[in-house]
């Protein structure tokens, strides 16, 4: 069993990588706007559905027009993944402009902005399905492939006890636009001004307004950004797995929130961390599980493996893994 187990390790780490680096970006939208206004925004996820089903009508409309064929497909990629990354942004935008600024003049209670949340990510939801129902005729949409050439990993001629790894040059694309993003955000938060004026906000909003920082615009900045890498990611999404429907925000924004909470919510190092952990814990449990529970549990209660490793850390490191090892909260 154990021999099997290491013997898969290759394919493990690159599937648990895909996943985990798409939690990661997922997990900074919630961490951001956690880290600005202590706001859980459930609505998150489903922004990151909104991404990737603007990025399948752009692609749709490209190859209907014959574009697809007539450009290299980086080319036609990078219109969809940008169009789709600004649709979204000003998205996140008008949400916090029209449901979260009313309540935060108020001073509503932080429970009723929670909600509200909630009941944004439902109406996201069900208008997208609306719309993709009224011009397919189903929720389910599948997109025309891209970036499925196949590679093999030799990683048995190296190591001979371990099992050669395939994947498609869509693992690339993903693995490669995520840590550009990722490292562009950490630069962002940790070198503009803008970040810096993100991080004073985070930390405390009144006295951040009494220096000339204009709060409401650094919030639109912040939601902007956040919701702008959601549906950037939601493209990348769309082009490793093919298929998309009205509802992939809701559990893998509850997985993107839990990868937030892993790695210390507030703190994007952390956000980053736990969803690259949180990938390859679910990949080794749906790999192995049924090797190590003798075949009682298959790769479907992958999650429970997860979540119940999240609990024991959460149960010994409540503040999560980077824990108070960073200081800024953004």
């Amino acid at each position: 069993m154990f021999a099997h187990i290491i013997a898969n390790l290759p394919q493990v780490l690159i599937d648990g990588l895909t996943l985990g680096v798409v939690y990661a970006v997922v997990a900074i939208g919630y961490t951001m706007v956690y880290g600005i206004l202590e706001l859980i925004n459930f609505a998150h996820g489903d922004v990151f559905m909104t991404g990737a089903f603007i990025g399948a009508v752009i692609l749709f409309l490209l190859t209907g027009i014959g574009f697809v064929t007539s450009v290299p497909a980086l080319i036609v990629f990078a219109i969809v993944i940008v169009i789709s990354a600004i649709a979204t942004g000003m998205l996140g935008v008008g949400i916090e402009r029209v449901a979260y600024r009313p309540l935060r003049r108020k001073n509503a209670p932080k429970l009723i902005a929670l909600i509200t949340s909630i009941g944004i990510s439902f109406v996201l939801e069900d208008v997208v399905r609306f719309i993709a129902e009224l011009n397919t005729g189903n929720y389910i949409v599948t997109t025309p492939p891209m970036f499925d050439h196949k590679f093999t990993l030799p990683v048995q001629n190296v190591i001979p006890f371990l099992n050669n790894a395939t994947f498609q040059s869509s693992f690339l694309l993903v693995v490669i636009c995520t840590l550009i993003m990722l490292i562009s955000l950490d630069l962002f938060v940790n070198k503009t001004k803008w970040g810096m004026a993100m991080r004073a906000v985070a930390q405390d909003r009144d006295t951040a307004s009494l220096m000339s920082i204009n709060v409401n615009r650094v919030i639109s900045v912040t939601f902007f950004i956040g919701s702008a890498l959601g549906g950037a990611t939601g493209v990348l999404f769309m082009i490793q797995y093919g298929t998309i429907d009205p509802y992939i925000g809701f559990i893998l924004g509850i997985k993107a929130f839990t990868a937030a909470v892993l790695g210390g919510i507030g703190n994007i190092r952390g956000a980053m961390l736990g969803g690259i952990v949180l990938g390859l814990l679910e990949m080794f449990a749906a790999a192995n599980l049924s090797i190590i529970t003798n075949g009682a549990m298959g790769a479907e209660y992958k999650d429970v493996f997860a979540f119940i490793i999240l609990i024991l850390v959460l149960i010994f490191k409540p503040e999560g893994l980077f824990g108070k090892a960073v200081v800024e909260k953004v």
